[in-house]
């Protein structure tokens, strides 16, 4: 990407986001930006996770298949030029409350913006969230277990995947430091602005919660809403079927390519989506297994003293919702 000044250079004649969702991945941001963008008073680009305030989170390489993120500030703000006189204005980037600069950068462009947090019971959340970064391409170990022991060795550069885009995002444990990443937008924006949500709320009582977001936007709560469900967690079977089909798909290098146009030849477009989706469902991805429980109980063994802390900092018992106050 190229170099970027400060985003608050020319933010005064171009008009940013009124709201984030921040994140966590995996906590349902994808169900709630696709719930508030079907809401008439709100706006919300087409273009999820526009990543463009998390600096730190930039891609060593851009995946084929994605869209190109914003890297200008005008660009950035164009995402909304869709928007209708007097709607709110927002987008949704799971790795703003990974990051530890989009607080600040976000501030500096846009500081009566509204921030929306979702926090999930860890153990569970990184069970999740593993299955989406190898679904992703980002990570390459289906382990678990195995994942997190490269820990120490990955924040040296080692046993990185050569297909991962987003190394950097494998270090499982700064995912939840909930309570550090909740100073960080607690320090640039006013209590007023930043609600935090818990997961296991928004899965329990999902229009409840819903209409709780509207009436943070000041927007009208009355409407209906449709109760979306959104970016299911799957397992990959086999990541090196996965990654011939990805190959395929984006036509990657001379041999891929040539096999890739042949197919487009030979198969109506239609056809060859269909079979790609099929052969997604039933070869690659599966249903995700239950987690292993003996790796969820040394995971909240090992995340029971932030449970505490960010229970205390919220005020509300966490540790009884999800269940941290029974560990052997």
């Amino acid at each position: 990407m190229s170099a970027e000044p400060s985003p608050a250079a020319g933010a005064a004649r171009l008009v940013g986001p009124d709201f984030f969702i921040v994140g966590h991945a995996k906590s349902g941001t994808t169900a709630l930006y696709e719930m508030l963008r079907r809401h008439p008073q709100v706006h919300m680009p087409a273009l999820k996770e526009p990543w463009f305030f998390a600096t730190d989170a930039r891609p060593r390489f851009q995946p084929s298949i994605a869209d190109m993120p914003p890297e200008t500030l005008a660009e950035y703000l164009s995402l909304f030029s869709g928007a209708g006189p007097g709607q709110r204005v927002g987008e949704a980037t799971s790795c703003y409350l990974w990051s530890a600069v989009a607080a600040q950068r976000i501030a500096e462009v846009c500081p009566e913006a509204k921030i929306i947090a979702i926090l999930r019971e860890p153990a569970s959340f990184l069970h999740s969230l593993h299955l989406q970064l190898v679904q992703d391409h980002i990570e390459w170990e289906k382990d678990l277990r195995k994942a997190i022991s490269l820990e120490p060795e990955r924040r040296r550069g080692r046993h990185v995947p050569a297909r991962s885009h987003l190394p950097q995002m494998l270090l499982y444990s700064e995912y939840v430091r909930y309570t550090a990443q909740l100073r960080r937008y607690h320090a640039v924006f006013p209590a007023e602005q930043v609600l935090v949500l818990i997961y296991e709320d928004f899965a329990r009582e999902n229009e409840a919660t819903v209409r709780r977001v509207l009436r943070f936007l000041d927007v009208q709560d009355s409407v209906p809403i449709e109760v979306v469900q959104a970016n299911p967690t799957v397992r990959m079977r086999s990541l090196a079927l996965d990654d011939m089909l990805h190959a395929l798909t984006v036509g990657r290098g001379p041999v891929s390519g040539a096999i890739k146009a042949s197919v487009k030849a030979l198969t109506p477009r239609t056809l060859r989506h269909d079979a790609l989706r099929v052969t997604l469902a039933r070869v690659v991805r599966a249903a995700p297994r239950a987690p292993e429980e003996r790796l969820m109980l040394e995971l909240r063994r090992r995340f029971e003293p932030e449970v505490r802390e960010l229970s205390e900092y919220l005020d509300r018992d966490l540790v009884s919702l999800w269940g941290y106050d029974g560990l052997e």
